[in-house]
C-alpha cells in the first residue's frame, strides 16, 4: 500500500481539455481538410491524428484514453464538416 493510500489521499490524476472540445482546433482541421482531395486528405488526416495522439501520450494521456479522445476528436470535425457545407450551399 503507497503512502499515499495510507493516509487517505488519492493519487492525482492529470485532467485533459477534450480534444472535440477545442472549437478552434476542430474548425482548422475540418477547413484544412475540406481543401484536401483524395490521397492528400487521407496524408492529411493521418498525420494531424497522429500529432494529437503523439502530443497526448508525451502529456501522459493513458493510451486507451488517447485513442477516445482521437475518435471523439475525429466525430467533432465530421461535424465541423457537415456545418461547412450547410453554410456554403446556403449562400449559394
Amino acid at each position: 500500500m503507497s503512502n499515499d493510500a495510507m493516509i487517505g489521499q488519492a493519487t492525482p490524476s492529470i485532467a485533459f481539455f477534450p480534444l472535440a472540445s477545442r472549437r478552434d482546433l476542430v474548425r482548422r482541421s475540418a477547413v484544412a481538410l475540406d481543401k484536401c482531395h483524395g490521397p492528400a486528405a487521407v496524408d492529411f488526416w493521418r498525420t494531424t491524428c497522429r500529432a494529437l495522439g503523439t502530443e497526448l501520450l508525451a502529456l501522459g494521456c493513458p493510451e486507451e484514453d488517447m485513442r477516445a479522445e482521437i475518435m471523439d476528436f475525429q466525430a467533432a470535425v465530421q461535424m465541423e464538416l457537415m456545418w461547412l457545407h450547410r453554410a456554403q450551399e446556403a449562400r449559394g
